[in-house]
């Protein structure tokens, strides 16, 4: 397990991962916090800092995301 996803299994609470999942269907369990929304960087900061690198032609939109256990 990557130092950002042992860090985030300690920094969230399955609770609060069951909030930020409000409306998102989701196997309820701590396995996934690792992939609790607050983990990541906020993608339109990240596209921000790098304008001088990349460009934005298309804006996708996650429909679905399966994890295995």
């Amino acid at each position: 397990m990557s130092p950002a996803r042992s860090e985030s299994r300690r920094a969230f609470a399955e609770a609060d991962l069951d909030a930020r999942m409000t409306g998102i269907e989701w196997g309820r369990s701590d396995a996934f916090l690792d992939e609790h929304p607050d983990a990541y960087k906020d993608i339109d900061v990240v596209m921000e800092d790098a304008a001088d690198l990349v460009s934005v032609d298309h804006t996708l939109r996650q429909i679905v995301n399966v994890k295995g256990d």
